[in-house]
């Protein structure tokens, strides 16, 4: 059997014919072309008016945080359970990161949480949708809504879920992708910032270049701003796969059925959250042992490795870490849900090259650790 990794992309001719048409044509006639294109391309996808793509997700939310005014002592709040990438930017900024509980149901923010964590200082709420699960949006709206405070959806891990007909990545004032070799969709880093804000989005495009306009006196710069600039190389990568992003988003959402039934006998555990008016794209597969099993995730991985099948933690809460340092006490009292889930959930492999013999083999591995095999 083939090595199992964890994550990888799938790359075909498709897209190695599109980079070196770009490695030809992108430096003279071209130059930003495929970046344009695939702009234009996303945002229409997603129902948006406006795209903007910068070197990776991470610099989309450091650039939306910014033109949306959030700047030192102000607070933003964000679920407790995420990729560090978040909330990272909030800290540029020298804001304040507040962690709020996630649902038990769908991982992602809780809207009681939420609304127990709003202040006169917050500024903006980013909602994130965990492993392609997505937040009771409705809810998390109207609370956004009724505060006056902007929303701004972290659909990173999301391309190709849906939520009541409608795309992630369409909600909130903004919303931003990630682009990273482990993506459904990769141009190996890379991020994309959508809305349909156009005051927002010129002031986006000002920051991204050095303060320049676009279409503006050259060398000619406004402010002291950030250089994130995408290029076309990238862009032509991301273009290509986005062309094939209904064929991407399938062989996501086959992996998450496939562990579904090929666990289905098994009792007390948990996969990503699809109810009825969700579409789930999957992009990892998360499984969380439920009580009864009596396993946490740092044993679970180590047992599957001797087993030779590789898995991942489930995200630990931010307000564990060392990187934010004297939040444990507080934190782990407040958001219950954040540290018992996190504690008993692991990632699945998801590498876009695994075959049907491989997703068996995981499972029986599973199976066997927690004595049913």
């Amino acid at each position: 059997m083939k090595p199992i990794y964890v994550a990888g992309p799938s790359i075909t001719d498709h897209e190695r014919k599109v980079v070196a048409e770009a490695m030809q044509t992108g430096w003279y006639e071209k130059p930003y072309y495929y970046c344009e294109e695939f702009q234009k391309e996303f945002a229409r996808y997603h129902d948006r008016k406006f795209a903007v793509m910068t070197p990776n997700c991470t610099t989309s939310i450091h650039l939306l945080l910014t033109c949306l005014g959030v700047g030192e002592g102000d607070e933003v709040i964000a679920p407790d359970c995420t990729w560090i990438a978040s909330v990272a930017p909030i800290t540029y900024l020298k804001a304040v990161p507040i962690f709020c509980d996630i649902s038990e149901d769908d991982w992602c923010l809780d809207p009681v949480s939420l609304e127990s964590c709003i202040t006169s200082k917050t500024k903006a709420i980013i909602a994130v949708d965990l492993f392609g699960n997505m937040p009771k949006m409705d809810e998390i709206r109207a609370i956004a809504e009724k505060h006056g405070i902007p929303l701004i959806e972290d659909a990173a891990e999301a391309l190709g879920s849906t939520y009541k007909g409608t795309k992630a990545g369409k909600f909130g004032r903004a919303s931003v992708f990630s682009f990273h070799r482990t993506k459904t969709l990769t141009t190996g880093e890379g991020g994309m910032l959508l809305t349909d804000d156009e005051e927002l989005y010129n002031r986006c495009m000002v920051w991204r270049d050095h303060g320049r306009r676009p279409g503006g006196a050259l060398y000619y710069n406004y402010e002291v701003t950030y250089k994130y600039m995408p290029f076309n190389l990238q862009a032509a990568l991301g273009y290509a796969q986005f062309q094939r992003v209904d064929e991407l988003v399938a062989i996501k959402r086959w992996h998450l059925r496939m562990y579904k039934e090929l666990l289905a006998g098994v009792e007390d555990i948990t996969f990503n959250a699809e109810p009825a008016h969700v579409v789930n794209g999957a992009w990892i597969t998360g499984l969380v042992f439920g009580k009864s099993h009596r396993l946490e995730k740092g044993r679970a991985i180590e047992e599957l490795a001797k087993l030779g099948v590789p898995a991942r933690p489930f995200f630990y809460p931010l307000s564990s870490l060392p990187a934010f340092p004297g939040l444990l006490d507080k934190y782990s009292q407040r958001n219950k849900n954040a540290y018992d889930i996190s504690a008993r959930g692991i990632n699945l492999p998801g590498a876009m090259n695994l075959e049907e013999e491989q997703l068996v083999f995981i499972c029986e591995g599973i199976k066997k650790i927690l004595g049913v095999a």
